[in-house]
């Protein structure tokens, strides 16, 4: 354990950078893997999760070689070549490794045992054992459905037509990196929109992949199965979800004025500085401009007085990742924000919503659990109480960490997080960063 208690710091200035978006980096290292040839990735989310990717499609014969900060180099194997590993492939944390990895192995004539920590082995993995079973895989797994786990691919693999029953980009992304290696067509309808990074990454390795939109509004994926990918040249952004953290910080600590560099921007990910945007937020982009198909820009963010919303339950699955530090501008604004269908937030790395709920109220923020949500009555910027001597019990989850740091940050006493290892998942910079942002004030 590493305990440690956050308290404010001055205001935040200057300009900081996030790492990668882990969502395109976990991608861009598994289709690399199976493009015949050299691909190159800089920007690259150098966290324990993607680490975890890498490792896992070692074992399975790609060269995957780190070359710099940021920087790697990966020759792939090709679709349909993939080794079997000859140990378990260790998740760690990592919900995305797991679901997406299951989806590549699916359609390979191998055999692959996943194993994770001890947060990752209670998440449930039934929603993408479904359809991948509907494709010929057989799965083996701990009760309900978790980890560890054992998967035996199919060759060939059956194309499915599969319509999302839970708005999911993990198990869209698992049944059309399936189809890649399954002859014919599989077909993904998506009834609510998700994060569609691997649409766009698949295209952009040259899978023959199509979108449309049905009669209902509904999203309907193609992709051709046997494909051919071709490797590729990779600039990963800034991920939006660790930006999060400090757009949050910044429009909550009094005199703050920060530039948050490289953001990506894609409008399936983006919803939370829209919301913020409606509760008063003063987010700027600046210098926006397209690299490698996703839309980045810099944000410029200063402090501002939030007001309480009625968060559209429509939004969800474009922010999903960032309830719990919403949930903390909500603790400081004037006024109650309610938030609703947030269903997805009890099966992540913990029951986000109980965990969140009882953490701010022991900061001293005021807040009622609902069976979908959160509803919170905000202080109207007036610092919360902060913690007393019990750290907050973060259950292994990056995400509540870093939001109940911000918290600590807009405190009289601070908050003490029971555990800060778990940040290194996917922001291991986060500490050095928040410090350094705050003592540029001091510096100035």
């Amino acid at each position: 354990m590493r305990p440690r208690r956050f308290l404010p710091n001055g205001a935040l200035r200057g300009r900081v950078r996030v790492p990668g978006d882990k969502s395109i980096s976990h991608r861009a290292i598994m289709l690399s893997s199976l493009a015949v040839g050299e691909s190159r990735i800089t920007g690259l989310l150098e966290g324990e999760d993607v680490l975890a990717t890498a490792a896992a499609m070692r074992a399975m014969g790609a060269h995957v070689e780190r070359t710099g900060s940021g920087e790697w180099r990966v020759n792939g194997v090709g679709v349909g070549a993939l080794l079997q590993p000859e140990q378990a492939l260790d998740m760690g944390n990592s919900g995305t490794s797991t679901r997406l990895l299951m989806g590549l192995i699916a359609s390979h004539p191998i055999q692959a045992t996943f194993v994770g920590d001890g947060s990752l082995s209670k998440r449930p993995m039934g929603r993408v054992i479904e359809p991948l079973s509907l494709m010929g895989a057989d799965v083996t797994s701990t009760v309900g459905g978790r980890l560890p786990l054992i998967l035996r691919g199919a060759s060939p693999a059956v194309p499915i037509r599969y319509r999302l029953p839970v708005a999911s980009a993990q198990v869209k992304s698992a049944v059309l990196l399936a189809g890649l290696n399954t002859p014919g067509i599989t077909t993904v309808v998506e009834p609510v929109p998700t994060r569609d990074h691997s649409e766009r990454m698949l295209r952009g390795f040259g899978a023959d992949l199509n979108v449309e939109v049905d009669d209902d509004g509904a999203r309907v994926i193609t992709v051709r199965g046997e494909a051919e990918l071709r490797p590729q040249v990779i600039d990963v952004p800034g991920d939006p979800s660790s930006a999060a953290f400090f757009v949050v910080a910044a429009l909550l600590v009094e005199g703050s004025d920060l530039t948050i560099e490289n953001v990506g921007l894609n409008p399936t990910r983006a919803a939370l500085f829209d919301v913020l945007r409606q509760m008063g937020g003063s987010i700027e982009e600046v210098n926006r401009r397209e690299v490698g198909g996703e839309p980045v820009a810099d944000l410029l963010v200063r402090h501002s007085a939030l007001r309480g919303i009625e968060v559209d339950p429509s939004v969800a699955p474009s922010m999903i990742d960032e309830f719990p530090i919403l949930f903390v501008a909500a603790a400081m604004a004037q006024g109650r924000t309610t938030t609703s269908g947030l269903d997805e937030l009890r099966v992540k790395e913990s029951d986000r919503l109980a965990v969140m709920a009882t953490a701010l109220s022991a900061a001293g923020a005021r807040v009622e659990e609902r069976e979908d949500g959160l509803v919170i009555e905000g202080t109207g910027g007036e610092l919360l109480r902060g913690g007393s001597n019990h750290p907050v019990a973060t259950h292994l989850d990056h995400r509540i960490a870093m939001s109940m740091a911000v918290a600590g940050l807009v405190s009289r006493s601070g908050v003490e997080i029971d555990d800060t290892r778990p940040i290194a998942t996917s922001f291991p910079t986060f500490e050095g960063l928040l410090d350094g942002a705050a003592i540029s004030e001091a510096r100035a």
